[in-house]
């Protein structure tokens, strides 16, 4: 990429940040310091006025980080142009050019490093070539007619028992092998584990977190699926694994695999107010009696995150009201959020962390 693609693509930011201010009041002026509700905005202006989306990440990457110097793809460039007032990224560099300091404003050096450069290759024609004699080598005869008597090639016994010792180590050390490889695979069990909702008798239609925990050794964790079962190999004799999920309350699980079933059946108790606040946040359409039912839901003091999908900015925090006011506006974005966990205390929830997925690809 040159610094001028670069620069134009600076330039580009800033007619974007104007005209946005042109109808909208952001926290701050500058849009390298937008988060959370400015970007939704910006979000949904873009595709109200340029009929394309620009993901949350990529708006982390190439607008409030850009130490890398990089630019968006082309037709990232063409949206945002369009957006600016122009028909194109082509446009848009053509109406806004940029002047830079070229190489060829000083014909005089230019001159002078062509002539530099002539006059090493002349030094390098002329220079005499030296050709390095190597005197020959010489063969001891003698050493090798000595080696050639020591070797018996007329022994035919001798050469049969050889070459059938060899077959028989080689076998031996490929059984050998074979022993070390699947010698584990042959004590592994597979037990496959089915999750329902005890309060409805139904299967978990969301997805699940599965940590295995092993003695002296890190957990594992598994991502199950939607509506499917947790698969799992091993030559234990104890398994204990921890359930976790949104919407769900948090299960320990200990067997004893000495005479345990191949498969079972766990029920995972509902976490009504994990439940009711996704419905509350998503669902109703009335959105003054969603605001209602929000409010008397979390509590005042609630420690609300947004995780972003970005390597710079991982999370960002926002109070309770501007949480209620993101998902009580009618957005395209909103029918992308994502409660990742939620907790309560005396009846109130005091933490929610959520996402909102990645949705550039909607127009």
């Amino acid at each position: 990429m040159s610094d001028i693609e670069f620069s134009h693509f600076q330039s580009l930011k800033k007619a974007v940040q104007d005209k946005y201010l042109e109808t909208h009041s952001p926290s701050y002026n500058d849009i390298s310091k937008w988060k959370g509700i400015d970007i939704i905005y910006f979000q949904e202006d873009l595709r109200q006025k340029a009929k394309g989306n620009i993901s949350e990440k990529t708006f982390y990457t190439y607008f409030k980080n850009n130490s890398q110097e990089k630019t968006p793809r082309i037709d990232m460039l063409n949206l945002l142009s369009v957006y600016a007032g122009y028909s194109s990224w082509f446009d848009f560099k053509k109406k806004n050019p940029i002047s830079t300091d070229s190489e060829n404003s000083n014909p005089s050096a230019q001159a002078e490093t062509s002539a530099e450069k002539a006059n090493d290759i002349n030094k390098t024609e002329q220079s005499p070539v030296r050709v390095i004699e190597t005197p020959p080598l010489s063969v001891d005869n003698q050493a090798f007619d000595e080696i050639n008597r020591n070797i018996n090639f007329n022994n035919p016994e001798q050469n049969f028992l050889k070459r059938y010792l060899w077959l028989g180590i080689s076998a031996f050390l490929f059984a050998v092998v074979l022993i070390l490889v699947f010698y584990d695979n042959l004590f592994y069990k597979k037990y496959t584990y089915a999750f329902t909702d005890a309060d409805r008798n139904s299967s978990i239609k969301g997805e699940l977190d599965v940590k295995i925990i092993r003695e002296n050794e890190s957990p594992i964790l598994f991502k199950v699926k939607p509506n499917s079962p947790f698969v799992y190999e091993t030559k234990s004799k104890k398994l204990k694994m921890i359930i976790s999920s949104p919407f769900y309350k948090t299960d320990e699980v200990i067997r004893d695999l000495t005479n345990a079933p191949e498969s079972e059946n766990i029920e995972l108790k509902p976490n009504d107010y994990a439940i009711q606040l996704f419905y509350y946040s998503k669902s109703i359409k009335d959105f003054k009696k969603k605001t209602e039912q929000l409010n008397r839901l979390i509590s005042d003091k609630a420690l609300i995150y947004q995780v972003v999908d970005s390597d710079i900015y991982g999370i960002e925090t926002m109070d309770k009201q501007k949480y209620i006011s993101l998902v009580t506006l009618p957005t395209t974005s909103l029918e992308n959020l994502e409660v990742i966990d939620s907790q309560m205390k005396n009846g109130k929830i005091v933490m929610i962390k959520f996402k909102i997925t990645d949705d550039e690809n909607t127009k």
